[in-house]
């Protein structure tokens, strides 16, 4: 399907980027803006730092990379992607998303649409973003522009669930523009798309998406937590219940990234404006935010004993993005582990092979170090299951260990139980 739209992209992570090079599969050129100039010249010489687009993909898309807001007035279809994190105490920073309305009022035009993708409580677009649209341009809602939005579905690192397969949710300010933002997405996404009855329902569509899963991960955290008491390994409970054909394959882990461990507290911030306290979703949002500390403890009483002196204790942090084989360490709770292990004396030593050791440096301060500066270690922590790790499996954490004996935490219980060698102490979440 074929559209007569000129499209830009604002905000180009791990969102935006692989939007912007779809849309340019259709022969456009697509204007590609972010505020890093970093970023643009990386990108201009074919590096995505994020690794969601190859460099054969990136140097072919035929995008206008720059950082000048002036040069999105080109464009009459914008698409805003930038992120929507949440501040010290959960609560919405819209900070970055009303930034960037405000930036692209300044040069919008009659004609206009714009599609927000970023993640908001249900009412933002129209109540929070439209009015600085319509003070910066001068123009109207539905007379001059138009808004839509359509919720990204973007799991960095996967690329079987990439923009283009995923069927996408579209909505608009108005009939018309409903069917222009479904034309354009029709023209890339080949999933095709689901025309929601409003914005507001679109946007609410795409916090309770996350918020199921944080909920059922946070029953998986409750259960694993309850199994540790009573000395049974909740992994091979899951493995006895999933024999149920209706039972449904979560488990227990860290919850970090900028959605699942986000976006639930958008939901209840709108909910609890509208008078009501949410529950069940807060509840889970508890558990999941405090497993860190359950692992820590669990993981200390086998490294120091009931005593809790850690007497020179050397622990070894495998992994401190929020997920397997993405760089993105963006709220991972592998953070707080690291945090709660010294402050009970414990030394540490981290190593991860896929994270800018720069930006966890200047935002964490802590060192991550090469695999040949590590040494030996009385612990292993298996934080993340990047796919370097679990190739090598076994020997790689052996080779950690004194002697290759000691305690071995395996938090994404990927490493074969059955052929654990002698001397190590596994404990799997």
């Amino acid at each position: 399907m074929s559209h007569d739209r000129r499209i830009s992209v604002v905000g180009l992570g791990y969102v935006g980027l692989p939007v912007a090079v779809a849309f340019t599969r259709t022969g456009n050129t697509v204007v590609a803006f972010d505020i890093n100039h970093e970023r643009i010249e990386e990108l201009g010489n074919g590096y995505d730092r994020t690794n969601e687009v190859p460099t054969e993909q990136l140097s072919a898309a035929n995008l206008f990379l720059t950082t000048d807001p002036t040069a999105l007035a080109e464009a009459n279809f914008h698409i805003i992607t930038v992120p929507t994190p949440v501040d010290e105490d959960n609560r919405p920073d819209l900070s970055p998303l009303l930034t960037a309305s405000r930036m692209l009022g300044q040069v919008l035009k009659r004609g206009d649409i714009v599609v927000f993708e970023s993640t908001v409580y249900p009412g933002a677009t129209m109540d929070m973003c439209v009015p600085i649209l319509e003070q910066e341009s001068g123009l109207q809602i539905g007379t001059d522009f138009s808004v839509g939005y359509s919720p990204e579905r973007i799991n960095p690192g996967d690329q079987n669930h990439r923009f283009e397969v995923i069927e996408k949710v579209v909505s608009g300010s108005d009939d018309e523009t409903l069917n222009t933002v479904a034309e354009v997405y029709e023209s890339v996404v080949t999933a095709g798309v689901h025309r929601a009855p409003d914005i507001k329902t679109a946007e609410a569509a795409k916090v309770i998406e996350n918020t199921q899963r944080d909920l059922n991960i946070a029953l998986m955290n409750e259960l694993a937590v309850v199994f540790e008491r009573l000395d049974i390994d909740t992994h091979d409970v899951l493995a006895a219940a999933r024999t149920k054909w209706n039972f449904l394959p979560f488990v227990p882990g860290l919850v970090g990234g900028h959605c699942i461990g986000v976006d639930p507290y958008y939901l209840t911030y709108r909910a609890e404006q509208a008078g009501y306290k949410p529950e069940v979703i807060l509840a889970g949002r508890t558990i999941n935010d405090n497993m860190s500390s359950f692992i820590v403890d669990c993981v200390a009483r086998r490294i120091l004993g009931e005593d809790r002196v850690a007497k020179d204790k050397l622990v070894t942090v495998l992994g401190v993005t929020f997920k397997e084989n993405v760089p993105d360490m963006r709220n991972s709770r592998m953070r707080d582990v690291i945090q709660e292990l010294t402050g009970l004396g414990l030394q540490v030593q981290v190593h991860d092979p896929v994270v800018d050791t720069a930006t966890v440096q200047r935002e964490w301060d802590v060192s991550v170090q090469t695999r040949e500066q590590l040494i030996k270690s009385d612990a292993v922590i298996l934080g993340v299951a990047h796919d370097e790790f679990v190739s090598e499996g076994w020997p790689l954490i052996t080779g950690l260990l004194h002697n290759g004996q000691g305690v071995v935490a395996d938090i994404k219980c990927c490493l074969d139980r059955s052929t654990k060698p002698d001397g190590v102490d596994l404990w799997r979440l």
